[in-house]
């Protein structure tokens, strides 16, 4: 169907419109991170710094222990994603592959549970983490952020692992090749796209994760990145806006950083002309 000058151009503009939407909360966060303390306060806001300064970023790095909680929040968010994506795999290529009634079960369990809000499960999660001694712990966390990224990747898995032309493993099969190496050899190199959108996913997830780190990890030396940035809010729920901002702008860097390093593997062009038609 062709589309008229007036339409393409009314669909440009409604694009550009939401990019701006997206990135507005973006920019303005780097202005205020760049902003001195008299242009916080004063009540012409303006998008670009006047007197553009670092000492936002020093407070921040002063008053709080932005470097170890960033640490702590690596570490979640990467044993987070790795976990995640080697327990997926296996578990979405069999409900991919064995289209049987517990697996369709599995597949609809996986959607529900992504209702499920975390006011509901976290007190019978923290009962469990409890009995376990994993209260007030990074082993302890991991596994929450495990659990709770697994079935969204399961999900997205699912679909990648179909996409996978069947005629693949079966030749792979024909050659001698048992399902191990099938899995190995052939399936998994076509499903990297899939298993690096899925680890991004899980990465992203646990980075910003506030809740349950909030109520699980209780002393200061565990603390993620996101619940540090609370600290800039005092008692009576003022910010300190400079440093907050400041802090909030570095916290917001690697998801940024890995998604721009690894968006060019999100695709599925990979299997573009594996099998002739």
């Amino acid at each position: 169907m062709k589309t008229g000058k007036g339409a393409r151009a009314g669909q440009y503009l409604a694009l550009l419109a939401y990019l701006v939407f997206l990135a507005f909360p973006l920019l303005w966060l780097i202005s205020t991170a760049f902003k001195p303390a008299r242009e916080l306060a004063s009540l012409h806001p303006t998008w670009i710094p006047k007197d553009p300064t670092l000492a936002n970023f020093r407070q921040a790095f002063d008053e709080q222990p932005l470097l170890r909680a960033g640490f702590n929040s690596l570490i979640a968010a990467l044993g987070a994603a790795v976990i995640a994506v080697l327990i997926a795999t296996p578990m979405a290529y069999v409900m991919a592959r064995h289209r049987t009634l517990p697996a369709k079960v599995a597949t609809g369990w996986v959607v529900v549970s992504q209702a499920f809000p975390f006011v509901l499960v976290i007190i019978p999660l923290f009962l469990v983490l409890k009995n376990l001694r994993l209260i007030d712990s990074m082993p302890g966390l991991i596994m929450v952020y495990v659990v709770w990224a697994l079935p969204f990747a399961l999900w997205m898995l699912v679909g990648y692992v179909r996409a996978v032309p069947a005629e693949l493993e079966e030749a792979a099969a024909v050659d001698g090749a048992g399902r191990v190496r099938t899995l190995v050899s052939v399936t998994a190199p076509l499903l990297a796209p899939g298993i690096v959108a899925t680890a991004l996913f899980a990465f992203i997830s646990a980075w910003n994760e506030f809740f349950f780190a909030l109520v699980l990890l209780k002393t200061p030396e565990q603390q993620t990145l996101p619940v540090v940035l609370t600290h800039f809010i005092g008692a009576e729920g003022v910010a300190d806006l400079g440093p907050l901002a400041a802090a909030a702008f570095l916290a917001t860097l690697p998801s940024l950083v890995v998604f721009a390093l690894i968006q060019k593997r999100i695709t599925g062009g990979m299997l573009a002309g594996a099998v002739k038609s």
